[in-house]
């Protein structure tokens, strides 16, 4: 008689094969690493210009700035998450496999997000001491960029997935997961301001970290569901 352990360990293992392989393909084509982190670079560069040198007034407006592009960026990047699948095919192999769909999706958000929002947050401080961000703020805005570009990838996942089928659904995609990232830029910087105007940030993190627990929990289920829309249309 066959242990009840295997099924949650063969799910398990179907997982890792999804997350090693989107990963080894993101580091295969580095320019879709690399892109996000160059929009970063070149807006907040601009954003000086466009302001003025002050460093008071960039200062004040760093969380604001720094999360707004923070979610740009996310934004550009969520259009081909599942793009090169539903291309080649391997996304209609997905559907057809004995796993459910959503947590084989949830494979390549989780690489998606770890070569994209994760190493955006990692090193959001060189972009934010660049606006004169203060010191006391760095931590939060890490932690919060962490919990943040979570939620962000894996609402644009959803959006993703809805359409990937779609000539030039960017538009639409942008339409669809604009609205739905509010919050989380309305928490994100709320928690930074916090902490650099020296008040305690953590209502608006556990507000994110309860919204990234919830997305993790019924994201990867509306991915599933959006993509077998996609793939019957």
């Amino acid at each position: 008689m066959p242990s009840v352990d295997r099924p949650s360990l063969s799910l398990l293992a179907a997982f890792g094969r999804q997350f090693r392989r989107h990963g080894q393909a993101l580091m295969a084509s580095l320019t879709d690493v690399a892109n996000p982190l160059l929009f970063f670079f070149m807006v907040v560069t601009l954003f000086p210009l466009g302001l003025g040198p002050d460093p008071l007034q960039l200062a004040s407006m760093a969380p604001g700035i720094l999360w707004v592009v923070a979610l740009l960026a996310s934004l550009m990047v969520s259009a081909r998450m599942f793009a090169s699948d539903f291309e080649d095919g391997s996304l209609e192999q997905m559907a057809l496999a004995s796993h459910p769909l959503s947590v084989l999706a949830l494979g390549e958000v989780a690489a998606h997000w770890l070569a994209t929002g994760c190493l955006l947050a990692v090193v959001s401080p060189v972009f934010a001491m660049m606006l004169g961000l203060p010191s006391q703020g760095l931590g939060v805005l890490v932690l919060s960029l962490l919990l943040g570009t979570l939620c962000l990838t894996l609402i644009g996942a959803v959006g993703s997935a809805l359409t990937v089928s779609i000539r030039r659904g960017g538009l639409l995609l942008s339409l669809l997961i604009i609205p739905l990232n509010v919050p989380v830029l309305i928490f994100g910087t709320a928690a930074v301001t916090e902490a650099v105007m020296g008040r305690d940030p953590s209502t608006w993190l556990t507000l994110m970290g309860a919204l990234a627990a919830g997305m993790l929990a019924l994201a990867p289920l509306a991915v599933g569901a959006a993509l077998r829309i996609s793939l019957d249309s």
